[in-house]
């Protein structure tokens, strides 16, 4: 019997390790996950159980700007269909005590239909994508958005501040790691002071590879490592490339600067381990935009990264410790029992 049933939106690499942090907790009760794509690649590595089943729509994104964002609306529209008709079947075979929704919206709308507790781990409450009439279609997605997230019997931020009606703010949500950070850099042999690019998981982050490389001949005494996740397994000339990989956060410790896209995840990941980091958001995503503005980033420092990452590689670690996976794990437990 499936206790807790994981839905793990598929698009991007954030939400299945924010909720492999969480399910790390759980040493007695027994889970399923449900994704897709490079998310479900992971979970099949660490050995959980998972069904692959969910093929989200990608992002078109060209010389680092989000195009056509209404478009990829309609497709998301049409996706979220499909995956209430998924997690509709899903949800009626294992008839789990719980279900749990990292942004998969549809297995919540389908679980509180049939009166299951649910618990959403998101770090948006209303999508941005849209201007003029498109944003008209946009506004009522997020309407409907909202009543779910009212109907969810907890909503778990991953921030730090105050808790109000049903949500729960718990600190960043991050892996842990059962190695020191001299061990990982030999595990990974970074013999060098180690400057890694990771894109996530899709080749939307190319741009940033791109623009990475022009600079790097500039950069003496360094070593670069390339984590180009799923969609971009390949050699970029006689640079490192750790193609995909399951433990992000390892690397990212190991590191001594990170250069990103602005994912909430990552960025937490470097925050928590103390790594400098740079994030370049997509233009035109405003979710990234927002994360990186938080940061102190922004587009534009596309265009002076060689800047940017001789600063870094000059700054002193700074790890912050949270106990965010536990504390949500604690809350899912606790609602559980």
């Amino acid at each position: 019997m499936v206790e807790v049933e994981f839905f793990s939106s598929p698009i991007g690499l954030g939400h299945v390790t924010r909720d492999i942090a969480v399910a790390n907790y759980f040493e007695d009760i027994s889970t399923n996950f449900v994704t897709g794509v490079g998310a479900a690649k992971i979970l099949k590595n660490l050995d959980f159980k998972v069904e692959d089943v969910y093929k989200p729509p990608q992002f078109i994104v060209e010389d680092g700007s989000l195009k056509n964002p209404a478009r990829w609306l309609w497709k998301y529209y049409q996706y979220y269909k499909d995956c209430k008709k998924i997690s509709n079947k899903i949800i009626e075979d294992d008839n789990p005590k719980m279900v749990v929704s990292d942004e998969d919206f549809a297995s919540l709308a389908v679980a509180q239909a049939k009166k299951i507790p649910t618990v959403l781990i998101t770090d948006i409450l209303e999508t941005k994508f849209t201007k003029g009439f498109a944003s008209f279609i946009e506004k009522k997605m997020n309407k409907s958005m909202q009543e779910i997230i009212k109907k969810c019997d907890i909503v778990i931020l991953p921030e730090d501040g105050p808790d109000e009606g049903n949500i729960r703010r718990v600190g960043p949500i991050v892996r842990q790691t059962m190695y020191s950070r001299e061990e990982l850099r030999e595990k990974f042999s970074f013999d060098k002071k180690t400057i890694v690019i990771s894109i996530g998981g899709t080749d939307a982050g190319l741009f940033l590879i791109e623009k990475a490389l022009e600079i790097f001949p500039k950069i003496n005494e360094c070593e670069i490592v390339l984590v180009t996740g799923p969609a971009m397994n390949k050699k970029f000339g006689n640079i490192r490339n750790l193609g995909f990989v399951n433990n992000l956060h390892e690397i990212i410790y190991a590191a001594d600067v990170l250069v990103s896209l602005a994912g909430k995840s990552t960025i937490d990941e470097a925050k928590e381990y103390g790594t400098p980091a740079i994030f370049i958001p997509i233009k035109g995503h405003f979710e990234q935009e927002d994360n990186a503005k938080e940061e102190g980033f922004e587009f534009e420092d596309l265009f002076r990264l060689e800047k940017l990452i001789l600063e870094k590689l000059e700054e002193k670690r700074n790890p912050i410790k949270k106990n965010g996976a536990q504390n949500a794990a604690n809350i899912i437990k606790d609602l559980l029992s």
